[in-house]
């Protein structure tokens, strides 16, 4: 198999990143909402919480959708599984940052889900998931800078981000303009 036939059949598998894309860009808008409207720490612990349950409730979604199942030889799979533990095994940095200012908690969280989405590119073979990193990366950090006093700003930029990015990816994978990067 080669490496293009492998990220083709990610690709179609998960319709580009989309139900990915759509669970987490969902979960970030309750996150944010709870922030807003409840409590900063609500919203903290949904986001964390939830964020465990991304992957099941996206396969949740493919399945449903009957999406078409990825050969046994095709290597991508896991190195998506390593690429997504990224992001839970580099939380733990999320305490300290949040304990000295907790409006640093979102831009730090967009910070390392930005980092966490660089390799999907490879993964998937599209480079819409270079611009997402970049984009939540660069987000971050103005965030942290500049707007930290609104502490759910960041919540709410990457939730609407995600769902953008979500109908982009969709939208590259059924047009067929997914290059292998």
């Amino acid at each position: 198999m080669t490496i293009a036939d492998a990220q083709r059949e990610i690709r179609a598998r998960y319709a580009g990143g989309f139900h990915g894309q759509l669970v987490s860009g969902i979960l970030w808008l309750v996150s944010a909402a709870l922030s807003t409207w409840w409590a900063p720490h609500a919203g903290i612990v949904v986001l964390v919480v939830g964020g465990f349950l991304i992957f099941p409730a996206t396969e949740l979604l493919v399945r449903t959708a009957g999406a078409p199942a990825i050969s046994a030889d095709n290597p991508l799979p896991r190195l998506g599984m390593q690429a997504a533990f990224v992001l839970p095994l580099s939380m733990p940095l999320l305490v300290p940052v949040a304990h000295y200012r907790l409006g640093w908690f979102y831009p730090a969280l967009m910070i390392l889900l930005g980092a966490h989405y660089l390799p999907f590119a490879f993964v998937y073979g599209t480079r819409l998931f270079l611009a997402l990193g970049w984009l939540l990366v660069g987000a971050g950090m103005a965030i942290a800078v500049y707007w930290s006093s609104v502490f759910s700003a960041g919540a709410w930029l990457t939730g609407g981000v995600l769902l953008v990015f979500a109908g982009l990816l969709r939208w590259n994978s059924e047009s067929g303009m997914s290059k292998e990067s």
